[in-house]
């Protein structure tokens, strides 16, 4: 049986944009575009009218930002994944939208290829991060990080295994679920477990938290 195209909802306030990823997107069989929003705003109702399971959301919109609104969608039952759509590297606006939830982000030149890789990569439940871009994120987020913050943080990843906490320190370099198989040698579908299990006991939600988590604790050096 065919697996069922990912649906994707597009949110820009420029109609062009919208056009232009609409067409590289359907270019392929396993994508479908499900619904489009113009603003912030029409990004809630949009999710449940045509629940997509990925959002490419503009951080910029005249009303409602794309921050207020991956907040707004991260918080309703069985949420879609979120990809921040940004201009500039790295900003504050990138930092904030994956403190709200979003699973990475790209930028907004990014090519067909990477674009359609981005969605295939949060559906299978990896973060849209390179390890570069892993590393300058984990930097800001974690640079207010005081004593306190450390030392529970520490406590916080005594709860995992000693699996678990491999699968964690691989997630925070910015490695892929089939990375991380290869590199323990395991299946993919045994590492998504272990990840799975590690967010739930660590209360996190997605894969960036983690890395941030295990940065704190002191995993990375």
């Amino acid at each position: 049986m065919p697996q069922r195209p990912h649906r994707v909802l597009l949110v820009d306030d420029d109609p062009l944009v919208r056009s232009g990823l609409r067409l590289i997107l359907t270019s392929d069989e396993d994508m479908d575009v499900v619904g489009e929003a113009g603003d912030g705003d029409e990004v809630v109702g949009a999710v449940q009218a045509h629940a997509p399971d990925v959002v490419l959301m503009d951080l910029r919109m005249p009303r409602t930002d794309g921050i207020t609104a991956t907040r707004a969608v991260r918080a309703l039952p069985h949420p879609p994944h979120v990809i921040a759509l940004t201009t500039w590297d790295v900003d504050d606006a990138v930092l904030r939208s994956i403190q709200a939830g979003a699973a990475g982000y790209l930028l907004k030149s990014a090519s067909p290829d990477e674009i359609k890789s981005a969605v295939r990569a949060v559906v299978a439940g990896d973060a849209v991060l390179s390890p570069s871009s892993t590393r300058q994120v984990l930097d800001h987020l974690t640079r207010d990080g005081g004593d306190a913050a450390r030392r529970e943080a520490v406590a916080t990843m005594a709860l995992l295994s000693q699996r678990e906490r491999e699968v964690v320190v691989a997630v925070a370099h910015g490695l892929s679920n089939a990375d991380i198989g290869r590199r323990l040698y395991v299946s993919e579908a045994t590492v998504k477990s272990h990840l799975a299990a590690a967010q739930a006991k660590l209360g996190l939600r997605n894969r960036v938290e983690v890395a941030v988590l295990a940065e704190r604790a002191g995993l990375l050096r």
